[in-house]
């Protein structure tokens, strides 16, 4: 399709978008990311229905028409010229759309990649519209607010330790452990980890209030926090690469000094 064409196109779907309910069938597939965008400040009566747009053209492939999800590979392929194959989204809230989009785990180049944190496709304004339309859908939690100035370092790092250490390392600079890898927490906000520990992206586990209340929550983003940019009084950081690499370091440095003695030793001894 030309771009004449292709602007026409999405005029005509962004006109159609505002005159539609959220909870109506999006329209086709195949739209570019401008469609639903809109120069109005603050958020507009019809923000969802400029959702509804951007899913059509960016989401519905995988994910379904109405947000009812696709658990085998479509025959058709949609956006990307890609099968489609994603979870619903009914109920999920505007706290996972919210997350998945800002951090740029979404959209998928394939449905069977591992999500990871990479250029943010939309802009903020069309973020909001694509989780106001998936929050549409029915039901699900909101974005969470997170208080971290309210957080104490000392325990959140106890609980980072016990909850999170083992996959991120108890500095939070990420790791493998088998199927998947592991991301560092150097460029996630606040409300980016008070989201990931709700939802559980991935292969991360999700932990209820019942699990980590909203305070202890606050306690482990400020630990976050104080990791990003730790005070290494009198240590040698080693570039936070964490406990485990530092260790090795140090054995490979002892190794080192004692081969010198032992060559040391062995030439006074030939003398």
């Amino acid at each position: 399709m030309s771009r004449p064409l292709r602007l026409l196109a999405a005029a005509a779907l962004a006109a159609l978008a505002a005159a539609v309910p959220a909870a109506a069938d999006p329209p086709p597939p195949g739209i570019y990311t401008n469609a639903g965008e809109s120069s109005a400040a603050g958020t507009p009566p019809g923000l969802a229905a400029q959702g509804y747009a951007l899913y059509g053209a960016n989401c519905a492939t995988c994910h379904g028409s109405r947000g009812e999800g696709i658990e085998s590979p479509q025959p058709n392929r949609g956006v990307g010229a890609i099968p489609g194959m994603g979870p619903s989204l009914r109920g999920v809230g505007a706290r996972a759309a919210d997350f998945y989009l800002r951090t740029g785990y979404m959209p998928l180049e394939k449905p069977d990649d591992q999500p990871t944190r990479s250029r943010v496709l939309f802009s903020d304004h069309q973020i909001r519209a694509l989780v106001a339309y998936v929050a549409s859908l029915g039901g699900g939690p909101p974005i969470p607010k997170p208080h971290p100035e309210r957080g104490n370092v000392s325990k959140g790092q106890n609980l980072f330790t016990e909850h999170c250490a083992g996959c991120h390392q108890v500095v939070a600079e990420g790791g493998y452990v088998p199927g998947a890898r592991v991301p560092p927490l150097e460029d996630a906000s606040a409300t980016q980890i008070a989201e990931a520990v709700r939802i559980g992206p991935y292969l991360m586990p999700v932990f209820s209030e019942k699990s980590i209340s909203d305070g202890e929550l606050n306690d482990i983003i400020r630990y976050v926090q104080y990791a990003k940019h730790p005070d290494d009084r009198g240590g040698w950081n080693l570039g936070h690469i964490g406990p485990v690499p530092e260790g090795m370091v140090t054995w490979f440095l002892a190794a080192a000094i004692l081969v010198g003695i032992c060559v040391t030793i062995g030439k006074r001894l030939q003398s």
